[in-house]
């Protein structure tokens, strides 16, 4: 639906930088003469830009609220405390911004795919009013999973390694284009996704189950699936954490990391996923706040790295595209200079786009001071803005009106065969691990069910979590469940609650989130096990729980907690579908580490 309220002015704008002979996302590569010719084009709008314009053009900061020009009171007070501004519109004013992220929760940025979308419109007014009207290119994580920020209303999809689970190139490449085509509906053009990341460290506090698993050569093929699956939706995608962050026990948010594989461990381990994505034409790769001895001796995190952006990424691995800094308020990548030294040593670096600094004002000044002290040449600045416009324009974006209509929100966001797909494609990654006595699937008798254990709140929603709403994916199935949420870290009054619970009950199910060698939770299972009942055991985030949990008859791995997951366990217990997923990554023994218990590719299925 066209925007009326656009101005003739802004509408023409907008056309000018129109970008001839170079194709969609969707399409296939540019030749060199189109390509040529975008680039021409391209570099005309470069050359009507003042500096402040083209710095303005790297920054993709947060802000606070649903509308980009009314939002709520308490929004626009913060966005005037933190951001020196009301309103998003104000700050791509301000600051020439090139892009915005959205986040959910916290930033309240997203309610409903509606809402969403004329945010993301009021978002391309406010663009399209600069000096130089560029749209801007919006921006979000929304990998699926454990991390989601667009929730109710939308599709919600298996993430990374319930889809390494189902080992599927087809089911990978179909969600990651269910996905693009919903975001690109609520006018959402660059998705932080897929991430390539191979998870090797079972006590990964960071990646773990957002990583499709432990084989780089696979989580490669799945990288490069999804990678595809977006440029069909014509949606960036962009392939994270550079130059790999998968073998790591810190959290790049709060310290800075140190991965210390030798070159020829990361080039076996870390590096094929990213090769992977280039082959498959990636168009923005994410660095990682973290340090990398083997690549760089320097002590500084990869993302202020020119060893590894130009001489690896750039260098050896032929990445042309856009490179973007993880967040910049990150602790890992603040740990030795200030927030205006910063996003200068990340251009320097090789870095394009400059994500979420914590600070835009004190950010952007610092490098708009670099240019103009020639730190950094405005040949190196335009280099960037180049590539940015690029994006700009496969994504579809700088050819007529870059605005989303509410007829195609409803027409795709969450539609009935988005949902489907998603539940069968979810139905092809649980995983069974043990079946003891044929415990599962459960017996035509077993009809009053009861669900206990953590109950982790839903990603996008923390009005609903893992117990009930499992219960409730029984019930829909025709069972009398009850259930009972006892936490991450059940106390004696909790357990023994739970334990009177069972009875008169023919089963249970009880639930567990990233137990551990000291976890209550293994004082809960033993107590229901000691009842007789027969348990079922469903690890609903990490796989690795059944190390710690002996004696369980049955256990089963969904590798995330929301609905999708959850519906297709429920339906995996119950028999109305076999299990078919195994193991993306080897589960070692708790008393031994050095010993797996279950290895990469073990799975379990109903009659063997």
């Amino acid at each position: 639906m066209q925007d009326r309220s656009l101005s003739r002015r802004s509408v023409l704008a907008s056309a000018t930088v129109v970008a001839a002979g170079a194709t969609g996302l969707a399409g296939v590569a540019a030749t060199p003469a189109a390509a040529h010719g975008r680039d021409k084009r391209l570099k005309k709008i470069i050359a009507r830009m003042s500096v402040e314009a083209k710095v303005g053009q790297l920054f993709v900061p947060y802000f606070y609220g649903a509308s980009a020009t009314s939002p709520s009171q308490a929004d626009q007070e913060r966005n005037l405390r933190e951001l020196g501004v009301r309103t998003v519109a104000e700050l791509i004013a301000r600051y020439h911004l090139g892009g915005v992220i959205y986040f959910s929760g916290w930033t309240n940025n997203i309610h409903d795919p509606r809402q969403v979308a004329e945010l993301s419109n009021g978002v391309q007014r406010a663009s399209l009013s600069l000096p130089t009207p560029i749209p801007s290119l919006i921006s979000i994580d929304q990998e699926h999973g454990a991390n989601v920020r667009v929730g109710s209303g939308a599709t919600q999809l298996p993430g990374a390694m319930a889809l390494g689970a189902g080992h599927s190139l087809s089911d990978a490449r179909t969600a990651a284009r269910i996905s693009g085509t919903e975001l690109a509906a609520l006018g959402i053009h660059q998705n932080f996704a897929p991430v390539a990341d191979v998870n090797v460290n079972p006590a990964n506090p960071i990646i773990n189950i957002r990583s499709f698993g432990a084989d780089a050569r696979e989580v490669g093929r799945m990288v490069a699936a999804q990678v595809t699956g977006y440029r069909r939706a014509a949606v960036v995608a962009c392939a994270k954490h550079f130059p790999g962050h998968g073998d790591t026990g810190q959290d790049s948010h709060t310290e800075l990391p140190v991965i210390t594989h030798t070159r020829e461990e990361w080039e076996r381990i870390d590096a094929p996923p990213f090769q992977a994505a280039i082959a498959a034409g990636v168009d923005s790769i994410m660095t990682a706040h973290l340090q990398v001895p083997a690549l760089d001796p320097s002590n500084d995190p990869a993302t202020l790295s020119p060893t590894i952006l130009q001489g690896v990424l750039r260098g050896e691995l032929g990445f042309d595209g856009v490179i973007v800094t993880d967040a910049l308020n990150m602790a890992g990548v603040r740990t030795k200079y200030g927030d205006d030294r910063v996003p200068v040593l990340a251009l320097k670096a090789g870095a394009d786009q400059l994500l979420f600094p914590p600070d835009i004002d004190v950010a952007y000044h610092g490098v708009l001071a670099a240019v103009r002290d020639g730190e950094i040449t405005e040949e190196r600045l335009d280099e960037s803005v180049l590539r940015i416009l690029r994006l700009k324009d496969k994504a579809g974006l700088l050819g007529g009106s870059p605005l989303t209509s509410p007829r195609e929100v409803d027409r795709v966001v969450g539609s009935r065969q988005h949902r489907i797909a998603a539940d069968r494609i979810a139905e092809r990654t649980t995983t069974l691990l043990v079946n003891e006595g044929r415990t599962l699937p459960l017996r035509r008798g077993q009809r009053k069910l009861f669900v206990v254990g953590a109950g982790p709140a839903f990603p996008t929603d923390d009005t609903r979590s893992t117990v009930p709403e499992l219960a409730n994916a029984f019930d829909a199935l025709g069972y009398d469940t009850g259930h009972l949420v006892t936490g991450r870290s059940p106390d004696a009054a909790a357990i023994d609650a739970a334990v009177a619970a069972t009875r008169g009950r023919d089963a249970v199910v009880v639930t567990t989130d990233n137990v551990g060698p000291t976890s209550a939770q293994r004082t809960l299972v033993s107590r229901l096990l000691a009842t007789g009942v027969p348990v079922v055991h469903l690890a609903v985030r990490n796989p690795y729980d059944i190390a710690h949990l002996d004696g369980v008859p049955a256990s089963l791995a969904s590798y995330c907690w929301t609905e999708v997951e959850l519906r297709a366990a429920a339906r995996v217990i119950a028999g109305r579908v076999a299990p078919r997923g195994t193991l993306p990554v080897p589960v070692q023994r708790a008393d031994d580490p050095a010993e797996v218990l279950f290895p990469s590719g073990y799975g379990l299925s109903y009659g063997r």
